[in-house]
């Protein structure tokens, strides 16, 4: 029996669906003092009578307080995605991004000083969106349901325009993709499939429009799940194993300029159960992963080619509680706060990451519904 459709069933695993110091930047090194700037952390409730973005103000020494509850307009799954990537912000901030897996939609939100404002809500042009990305005014959406991902152009309206012909299949039917993100140059889409344990990587030309047939590329390790770019053009992925016990890893890749992925680091192992999403520091040196099974974060060191070291002997960096189960992380701008969602406890751990990648635990906001899925913060 395959043990993919197991891991993503409704359970708890199921939840799952050193830079060299010149290439450092300095003012967004996690571990100075110099933190002064509040912000704010995005979730959702991903329910099924009604998607609705959860926002809370992010204090400058990195606590957490909720400000606000804001309709999408759209229904969520109302249990896992399996995902990463539901909740995103633009690169410059002003844009809010959330999936609505329920009812095939994908909505945009102005961001405000004091919140959000008035939302846009489209069709996702697929079935069961589950992961959003954007880069400058293109967005593409990754539909789980249909195998796909379709492309959007957003007008400074905050208005979501389909891009004709922008639809691609994925690799086959029933590939369990998690997560689409644009590379930070914005001229690739690259995207994860569970089932296949694939990696799939379109090129998007000056039209906006993906190539024809993706370039494919088997993973390192076992069931490819959420990933990050860090710097020089490194990709972390994270590798749940099928939710074998202790058997979940890291492994980096570096984005070649022909659209390809080179292997650089096969498979770090975490010895921890179910490493499914992946965050790095803006400054490109720490790569941290949740481990839903262990109710854990595990942190990594990078060097400049984005190989990998294991901050903690046991993989434990960090924990956030006994049966957490946490399903989504995401860092500050500044470099200088971790956030990690757990659904199961209706909570949002928050860390303060310390020069050396360690994660020093802050306070703990509670009070989300068990439904709750994707992170961002700003």
């Amino acid at each position: 029996m395959n043990p993919v459709p197991r891991l993503f069933a409704a359970s708890a695993i199921a939840a799952l669906g050193a830079v060299q110091a010149a290439d450092w930047t300095p003012e967004r090194h996690s571990g100075h003092d110099d933190r002064d700037r509040s912000g704010a952390v995005y979730t959702m409730t991903n329910a099924a009578d009604g998607n609705a973005v959860l926002v809370f103000t992010r204090a400058a020494d990195g606590t957490l307080t909720p400000a606000g509850t804001y309709a999408t307009g759209g229904r969520g799954l109302g249990s896992g995605l399996g995902n990463q990537g539901g909740v995103v912000l633009s690169e410059d901030g002003r844009w809010l991004f959330a999936v609505n897996a329920g009812s095939d939609q994908l909505t945009v939100f102005p961001v405000r000083p004091n919140g959000l404002g008035t939302p846009r809500t489209v069709d996702s042009a697929g079935d069961r969106p589950v992961s959003v990305t954007s880069s400058d005014e293109l967005v593409y959406v990754l539909n789980a349901g249909s195998d796909s991902i379709a492309g959007f152009r957003l007008d400074r309206r905050g208005q979501l325009e389909p891009i004709a012909d922008s639809t691609r299949p994925l690799s086959t039917a029933g590939t369990a993709p998690a997560e689409i993100q644009f590379s930070p140059d914005g001229r690739a889409l690259v995207l994860t499939e569970k089932a296949t344990n694939l990696l799939l990587v379109y090129e998007v030309g000056r039209d906006g429009l993906p190539e024809e047939a993706p370039e494919i590329i088997d993973s390192a390790g076992q069931t490819p799940f959420g990933f990050d770019f860090g710097k020089h053009r490194n990709l972390f992925v994270s590798e749940a194993a099928g939710g074998a016990p202790g058997a979940s890893s890291v492994s980096s890749y570096r984005l070649t300029r022909g659209g390809g992925l080179a292997l650089v680091d096969a498979a770090a192992p975490t010895d921890l159960t179910a490493a499914c999403w992946v965050v790095v520091t803006p400054d490109g040196r720490y790569v941290y992963t949740a481990t839903a099974g262990s109710s854990a974060i595990a942190g990594f060191r990078a060097d400049r080619r984005g190989a990998l070291t294991r901050l903690d002997a046991d993989g434990v960096t960090a924990s956030t509680g006994p049966g957490s189960v946490p399903i989504d992380l995401a860092i500050s701008e500044d470099g200088h706060f971790l956030y990690a969602l757990s659904a199961r406890t209706g909570t949002l751990s928050a860390f303060d990451i310390a020069a050396d990648g360690s994660l020093v635990p802050l306070a703990t906001q509670g009070g989300l519904p068990p439904t709750a899925n994707g992170l961002a913060a700003d």
